[in-house]
């Protein structure tokens, strides 16, 4: 199995799980913020459902431009979110498989203001980037949901809401 491979295998399992995390949001819900500090929860949930494609297109070039990370978009709608998030599903699935392992193992550079700022691996960036900094803005979005009284769903294990998704396939079958 090449590192693509296994990258979109991981991919096509979270996929869903993130989905479904998505359309829990309310949709009177999209300017709350826990804290004045905070993303308000539809930029948090756009975040969320931009970061794999936007990762996956980012990574096209080297070097790469360092992003600004101010700014995230306020969403009118959750379909709007969703949308979105349709949209850079396909952009994986579209983009990932056309890695090869000398493409991944490439040396992937970022910079900012003509300095390098960032020098790795190019699988290593997508694995660090693409999805521990997607499973943690899952886990941010968590807590989110949890403070708007919302149903938590299950991703791996239990939530106090629902239990672990291999339960739940178990019970529909």
């Amino acid at each position: 199995m090449t590192m693509a491979q296994s990258l979109l295998a991981e991919f096509e399992t979270q996929a869903p799980i993130t989905r479904r995390f998505l359309e829990r949001l309310p949709e009177d819900k999209l300017t709350w913020k826990p804290h004045e500090k905070s993303m308000s929860a539809g930029q948090l949930a756009y975040h969320l459902a931009f970061i794999p494609g936007g990762v996956i297109r980012f990574v096209q070039n080297n070097p790469a431009q360092a992003p600004q990370f101010a700014g995230f978009p306020q969403p009118s709608s959750r379909q709007e979110i969703l949308k979105t998030f349709d949209e850079n599903i396909v952009a994986v699935r579209d983009l990932l498989p056309k890695f090869d392992d000398a493409h991944m193992n490439e040396t992937w550079r970022m910079v900012s203001k003509g300095h390098e700022v960032l020098a790795q691996p190019r699988g290593q960036f997508l694995r660090d980037v693409m999805f521990s900094h997607w499973y943690q803005h899952r886990g941010q979005f968590c807590v989110y949901l949890r403070l708007l009284n919302v149903a938590v769903p299950a991703s791996w294990g239990p939530s106090a809401d629902e239990p672990p998704l291999f339960m739940q396939k178990a019970q529909v079958a």
